[in-house]
């Protein structure tokens, strides 16, 4: 359907990827996975016809149709969200009002004769045909239906979209393309902005919509569920893979160590030839195989062995300091803004070493609970931290509150303790700023790298309660990984919000559900609250059935 040829991209004489060629086939479902760096993004946008490549060319027939969701896009702020999202269908409507301005002129002219009015006719014709060849859509039902599964309520459908956020608007931007029904789908990083209901919702959708898809994510889960092709950007080059992001990883464990067996073998050879080289070099009857030996390893080609998997890698974090036996109780906790009721009647007890999980759609007031626990607001009930009660707080703004004049090193030697200290150079490499990038000031680190130097800074220091809002946007696979293992170690009290279901698995063991202004508790891990919603829903279906 679309090929990619021979494409490079470079930059001031750096090459990020060469020669890069493959085939995105219809209904093809393609993980585009790489490191931080690797050239994900600018693939993406070439082949979206945002940017344009060195070298190489997109080939995509003149009937199939492309559409691109960034990471970050800002839709019009003068018109309403369902406006907004019925823009998907603009070009119908266009084609429509064409139609009838070409009927009305038809009607209206007498110069029936005429080369001008035969063309009229035609042009008419081809355009009703293509119209009518369109399947009859219920445009207002599709934009409700898509709207409604990405997380909105039908009261928002009427709000101007300037009073959404950017994670909202972006949702907006993915009802357009989605209702589009584009032939290849560009995803970067889409779940960023959705909560788990919704994830699920366009999980389904994309998996029942035919339609070809290729997608960034840092949501192994997202990913395993809806794609069954990989397609890895590694030092310039590209592995193609027919299988789901879990069955390409322990492909790619195999062929790491067949190359790294292929470079010990190379390696020993070069040795081996040198010393023979070396050795005969002056002898006469040896002249000619010394010649042939230092030829061939001009010519030989050293074998490259793809970057090293640093997830591995674990972390041990200074001890928490003891805490009392129950570090958060709530006692019919409520929370009003003005005239809008986020929750009542909670009521929350947390015992010292729980690890939990805050879920639920956007806007049901996780955040806003989380803000009430560092008595950052007022609220009604009754909110006790228990004794020696220790918090460290991770939240989207954390990056902004770092000194931007110290370098990375100095803002994590600055709070690591004891012996770790003579491991921040290990620390900060497993986070990716190894070599060079450990001395840039964090006043030129982008948002992304902000944000994994104050989950580290967080990370390091002494706390017993520690609150994650969100905390794996930012970070890519073997990052997450890294810290998914050092929170399982962490010996203190854990809350977690987030919407990245295999981050959660194996990491919390009760699942706090936020929704109607309640916050229910389910006994459990993710897996089990998640089956436990599915059979909510089947049975809600059934009763209004």
């Amino acid at each position: 359907m679309i090929t990619v040829d021979s494409l490079a991209v470079e930059f001031g004489g750096t090459s990020l990827f060469k020669d890069i060629s493959f085939v995105i086939n219809e209904k093809d479902r393609i993980a585009l996975m790489g490191k931080n760096g690797a050239g994900k993004s600018t693939l993406l946008k070439i082949i979206a016809g945002v940017d344009t490549p060195t070298r190489g060319r997109i080939s995509t027939p003149k009937d199939k149709t492309i559409a691109y969701l960034p990471q970050h896009l800002m839709t019009s702020n003068t018109r309403t969200v369902f406006e907004e999202t019925a823009q998907a269908f603009a070009h119908i409507f266009e084609m429509e009002k064409q139609i009838e301005e070409m009927n009305a002129e038809l009607a209206s002219r007498t110069d029936f004769e005429s080369e001008s009015y035969y063309k009229l006719i035609e042009d008419v014709s081809t355009l009703s045909e293509k119209f009518y060849s369109i399947e009859e859509t219920n445009f207002d039902s599709e934009v409700e239906k898509t709207l409604i599964g990405l997380g909105f309520e039908r009261e928002d459908f009427t709000r101007p979209t300037s009073e959404f956020s950017g994670g909202w608007r972006m949702r907006i931007e993915l009802a357009k393309i989605l209702l589009k029904k584009p032939d290849l789908i560009l995803l970067d990083e889409p779940t960023n902005h959705l909560d788990i209901e919704s994830i699920q919702w366009l999980e389904d959708f994309l998996i029942n919509s035919g339609k070809a898809v290729m997608v960034i994510s840092h949501d192994r889960a997202f990913v395993d569920r809806i794609t069954s092709r990989t397609i890895e950007i590694t030092m310039g080059r590209i592995y193609d893979y027919k299988a789901s992001y879990s069955e390409y990883l322990e492909l790619r464990k195999d062929r790491r160590a067949h190359q790294q067996k292929a470079y010990e073998e190379q390696q020993k050879m070069i040795v081996e030839n040198k010393a023979f080289i070396e050795r005969f070099k002056g002898t006469y009857s040896k002249t000619l195989q010394v010649q042939s030996r230092v030829k061939m390893l001009e010519k030989l080609e050293i074998v490259e062995v793809d970057e090293e998997d640093t997830s591995a890698l674990r972390l041990k974090f200074p001890p928490s300091p003891r805490s009392g036996n129950y570090p958060v109780i709530m006692e019919e906790m409520s929370k009003t803004y003005d005239e809008h009721l986020v929750f009542e009647n909670v009521n929350f007890t947390l015992e010292r070493g729980e690890k939990v999980a805050f879920v639920g759609r956007n806007g049901e007031g996780k955040s806003t609970l989380v803000k009430a626990i560092m008595q950052e607001i007022d609220h009604g009930g009754t909110l006790t931290l228990g004794h020696n009660a220790m918090i460290g707080y991770f939240a989207q703004n954390q990056a902004s509150l770092m000194d931007e004049d110290l370098t990375v090193f100095q803002t994590i030697d600055h709070v690591a303790k004891g012996d770790i200290r003579t491991k921040i150079k290990d620390i900060l490499g497993a986070f990716m700023f190894g070599g060079d990038n450990s001395t840039k000031k964090v006043k030129v680190l982008s948002g992304g790298e902000k944000t994994r130097l104050a989950m580290i800074k967080l990370l390091l220091e002494p706390v017993n309660l520690l609150i994650l809002d969100e905390p794996t946007n930012h970070l890519d696979m073997k990052t997450k990984d890294i810290l998914k293992a050092a929170l399982k170690d962490f010996d203190g009290t854990l809350i977690v919000v987030s919407h990245d279901r295999d981050f959660l698995d194996g990491l919390v063991d009760k699942v706090y559900e936020f929704g109607n202004k309640r916050v229910k508790e389910h006994l459990g891990d993710i897996n089990s609250y998640l089956s436990t919603k599915k059979m909510e829903n089947l049975r809600e279906l059934e009763r209004k059935n």
